[in-house]
């Protein structure tokens, strides 16, 4: 859903009838009450606002998941997924939270993963380089109970060390190259942006919209729990800047025909 979001309706002044969003999201196999479900479940969370006409109900982008959206997009294509330029520095977070909030403390976790920190050990999380912990956080109503420190490693300690304990290296090089393995084609990820075979993941669906879909949502799903490591200390042939390569390509590949078929069935309701 907020992929769709995203990629169609982000950066303009509209909102979209229920009835498109069920039809593109019916593309990739959600049924209609799935996506009514989840368009009512993003508006109780903020993340959609409702605009009725007549006997239709449109749905756009709260200014909350507009700047989602958009942290996202930077951390798509201009972050990239290794970090080569880090300074040796380190944020670190410490938390201590009641027993039972149990919501806040997923909800400041959540946030803290999409942050790029890992836990370090209890109630101490690091990532590397520099990072806004103050917007990051930013209406939980936590500030009281976080404190902040930035630094570097120091001997005995080995950043690789660091690494290892607050960050699980294997598991991410695994859900790279699992994408690597559903997405990557002899004709993809080598700058043959118009041509090479389907992936397997973008067999069986209908059409370049779909494709578009299922890739961005694959990849944001890698993105949201990469911490964006230091690529010096990541091991010899880490399968990120592969699975990035392949991802860019297959995206340029289907951007246009994908905004196309949007254009053509989305039902949209000016607004402003």
């Amino acid at each position: 859903m907020l992929t769709f979001f995203g990629a169609h309706v982000l950066g303009r002044p509209v909102a979209v009838s229920s009835g498109s969003v069920i039809e593109v999201l019916g593309r990739v196999g959600l049924g209609e009450h799935a996506v009514r479900t989840s368009l009512n479940r993003m508006v109780k969370r903020g993340l959609l606002e409702r605009h009725r006409q007549g006997r239709k109900m449109y749905f756009a982008l709260s200014a909350h998941a507009a700047e989602v959206l958009e942290d996202g997009r930077a951390r798509i294509w201009r972050a990239g997924v290794v970090n080569r330029n880090w300074d040796g520095q380190w944020t670190l977070v410490g938390f201590s939270l009641p027993e039972d909030w149990r919501r806040e403390r997923h909800d400041l976790r959540s946030r803290l993963i999409w942050a790029g920190f890992g836990p370090l050990q209890n109630g101490l999380w690091v990532a590397p380089g520099a990072v806004d912990v103050a917007a990051a956080v930013a209406g939980l109503g936590l500030e009281s109970h976080i404190r902040v420190f930035g630094g570097s490693v120091l001997p005995p300690t080995e950043v690789r060390d660091v690494l290892e304990q607050a960050f699980d290296v294997p598991a991410m090089a695994a859900r790279y190259q699992a994408f690597l393995d559903r997405w990557d084609t002899p004709g993809s990820g080598d700058g043959a942006a118009a041509g090479g075979d389907c992936p397997d993941a973008a067999i069986g669906l209908p059409d370049d919209l779909a494709r578009q879909l299922v890739l961005h949502s694959d990849w944001l799903e890698l993105v949201r729990r990469d911490p964006h490591l230091p690529a010096e200390h990541l091991p010899e042939g880490w399968p990120a800047m592969r699975a990035e390569t392949v991802f860019r390509d297959l995206a340029g590949r289907w951007e246009r025909p994908a905004a196309a078929e949007a254009a053509r069935i989305l039902d949209t309701l000016p607004l402003g």
